[in-house]
């Protein structure tokens, strides 16, 4: 099982950028598929998460009205599309397979509710 995320890059405050996860070895259908990101020095953190079927998603408070997180299952693909980008926002991002269709989201928000992850990808925002 792979996971691949791409699509970041280099952005000003204020712009936006949307990230990709491909999934191989693997049908994501069953799957919730979390973001999460990583700054340098900081604590691997939340972003959003999409139920196996698009359905449900949920985004932290810092991602919420900005981000929006999407998914093509005929595709394998999960989306996260960011607006409104901020300096604080500059991190490597992942996208990682949940164990479980959908959940709580107290299980949602935890790095070890998923059971795979992907490559990273940098987001850098410049002020």
């Amino acid at each position: 099982v792979q996971l691949q995320a791409s699509g970041g890059g280099l952005v000003q405050a204020g712009g936006s950028l949307r990230l990709s996860c491909v999934a191989s070895g693997i049908t994501l259908d069953y799957y919730a598929i979390g973001w999460f990101r990583q700054a340098p020095g900081k604590e691997r953190e939340f972003v959003s998460a999409i139920s196996h079927d698009g359905l449900q998603t949920y985004l932290s408070d810092s991602a919420k009205y900005r981000f929006i997180i999407s998914r093509d299952n005929a595709k394998n693909m999960v989306y996260l599309q960011m607006n409104l980008l901020e300096p604080e926002d500059t991190a490597v991002y992942y996208c990682a397979e949940d164990r479980n269709a959908w959940g709580p989201t107290a299980a949602l928000v935890r790095a070890g509710e998923y059971e795979y992850w992907g490559q990273g990808t940098q987001v850098t925002v410049s002020s």
